[in-house]
C-alpha cells in the first residue's frame, strides 16, 4: 500500500480532473449558448457602440437619456476609436479648411443682369462646434453660409456698373464682400436658454479666410460692346502717343535749326568774298591738275572765276546789247598749262596791278601755244 503525502488513499490530481470533466459535461452546452448570444449581441451592437473619428474631424456626443447635446468642449470625441452607449449618437464635424463654390445672379447699377461665381474658404472653431450643432446643425453651409454670402454679393455688385464688374472692380468687390460678411457674422448670435444657456457670436464659430470672385458672366452683346469700347480707348491712346511724338520731333527739328543758324552766324563772320574766291581758285587749280578730259572757258564769270561748262551762274546776254569791250576774249583752248591758269587767276585777283615779268619759257612749238594766242 502506497502512501501519499496529501491524501489518505486516493491521488488528489485525478479527483480534480474528474470533477472538471464532470462540470464541463454538465455546463458546456449552456456556456456555448451564452457565448453565441454574446457574440451575436456584440455583432449587432458594434456599429452603435463603436465610433471611429477620422483625421481632422471631431465628434459631438448626443445622449438620448442624458440631456441631449453635450455642450462641454472637453467631452468632444477626438480622432480615433471611441466607445459610446448604443442609444447615444456622435455627429462628426470637419475642422479642416473647407471651401464651396456657388453662382449667384445679380444686377449691376446700370441694370445689366449677370452671374457671379464665388468661392468661399472657411474653417470651424473646435470649441464652438457643440453650440453650432445644437443651434444650426450639420447642414450649416446651406442654412447659414451660402444664403448670407449670396445676399451680400448681390448687394455689393449693385453698386458697380457692368463694365466695372467685368474689368476693373473685381478685387474691390471681393474685399467688400468679405468685409460685409465678417460684419454680419459678428452681428448674428446663437442663443439658447435653459439649464445651459449661451449666447455665442457667429464670428466666433466660423473663421472666414477669403472670398474669391472667380467668374463674371455677362450677356454676349454687353461683352462685345465693352470689348469694342476698350479697343477704341487704346486706339485713342495710340493717337495721343503719335501727337506727342510729333511734338517731340518738332521740338527736335526746332533745336536743330537753331543750332544750324547759330553755326552759320558764327562761320559767316569769318567768311568773306575774297576767302570764297580764293577757295574757288584752289578748286580750279585742282581741277586743272586732274588727268580727266575737261573743257575750261576763260571769261567773265559771276565771281571772276573760269566758267565750267554747264555753270548756271553765267548771266545770259541781253538781246540787242553788244559788249563794248571784253576784258579778255573768251576762247576755248586745249591743252591748258598750269602757268597760264596761274597768270590768269593772278590778274583776276589783282586787276589793277600788272603781272611781274616772268622768265621766258622754253620754246614751244606752235601747236603748244594756247588757242587764244593763235591768230584767228
Amino acid at each position: 500500500m502506497k502512501a501519499y503525502l496529501w491524501s489518505d488513499g486516493e491521488p488528489l490530481p485525478t479527483t480534480r480532473r474528474a470533477r472538471w470533466r464532470r462540470f464541463a459535461e454538465r455546463h458546456l452546452p449552456s456556456v456555448v449558448i451564452y457565448l453565441m448570444v454574446l457574440t451575436l449581441v456584440a455583432v449587432v451592437l458594434y456599429p452603435h457602440m463603436v465610433v471611429t473619428v477620422p483625421s481632422g474631424d471631431v465628434g459631438v456626443l448626443w445622449k438620448r437619456f442624458g440631456g441631449g447635446t453635450v455642450l462641454d468642449p472637453r467631452r468632444l470625441k477626438n480622432e480615433g476609436f471611441n466607445l459610446i452607449l448604443p442609444w447615444n449618437q456622435v455627429f462628426l464635424y470637419d475642422l479642416r479648411l473647407q471651401s464651396f463654390t456657388e453662382s449667384y445672379n445679380a444686377i449691376s447699377s446700370d441694370g445689366v443682369s449677370l452671374t457671379a461665381t464665388i468661392i468661399v474658404r472657411f474653417r470651424l472653431q473646435r470649441d464652438a462646434v457643440p453650440v453650432l450643432h445644437q443651434a444650426i446643425g450639420p447642414n450649416y453651409e446651406q442654412v447659414l453660409v451660402q444664403p448670407g454670402i449670396g445676399s451680400l454679393t448681390r448687394e455689393v455688385i449693385a453698386q458697380y456698373t457692368a463694365e466695372q464688374v467685368y474689368s476693373t472692380a473685381r478685387q474691390e468687390i471681393q474685399d467688400k464682400i468679405r468685409s460685409l460678411v465678417e460684419d454680419r457674422l459678428s452681428e448674428k448670435m446663437m442663443e439658447h436658454e435653459g439649464e445651459e444657456s449661451y449666447r455665442v457670436s457667429m464670428r466666433d464659430t466660423i473663421i472666414l479666410y477669403d472670398i474669391l470672385v472667380t467668374g463674371i458672366e455677362l450677356p454676349a452683346a454687353i461683352v462685345a460692346a465693352i470689348n469694342r469700347k476698350t479697343e477704341q480707348y487704346y486706339i485713342a491712346e495710340e493717337y495721343k502717343f503719335r501727337v506727342e511724338r510729333e511734338k517731340r520731333e518738332s521740338e527736335r527739328k526746332k533745336i536743330e535749326a537753331e543750332g544750324i543758324r547759330d553755326f552759320q552766324q558764327t562761320v559767316s563772320q569769318g567768311i568773306s568774298e575774297s576767302y570764297l574766291r580764293w577757295r574757288g581758285i584752289e578748286a580750279t587749280l585742282q581741277l586743272s591738275q586732274s588727268t580727266n578730259a575737261k573743257v575750261v572757258v576763260i571769261g567773265s564769270g559771276k565771281d571772276g572765276l573760269p566758267i565750267i561748262l554747264g555753270n548756271v551762274d553765267t548771266p545770259a546776254p541781253q538781246a540787242g546789247n553788244t559788249p563794248a569791250a571784253a576784258p579778255e576774249a573768251s576762247h576755248s583752248f586745249w591743252p591748258l598749262t598750269l602757268s597760264d591758269i596761274e597768270t590768269y587767276l593772278y590778274r583776276i585777283i589783282r586787276p589793277e596791278s600788272k603781272p611781274e615779268p616772268k622768265a621766258e619759257p622754253r620754246s614751244r612749238q606752235p601747236s603748244d601755244r594756247p588757242l587764244a594766242a593763235q591768230p584767228q
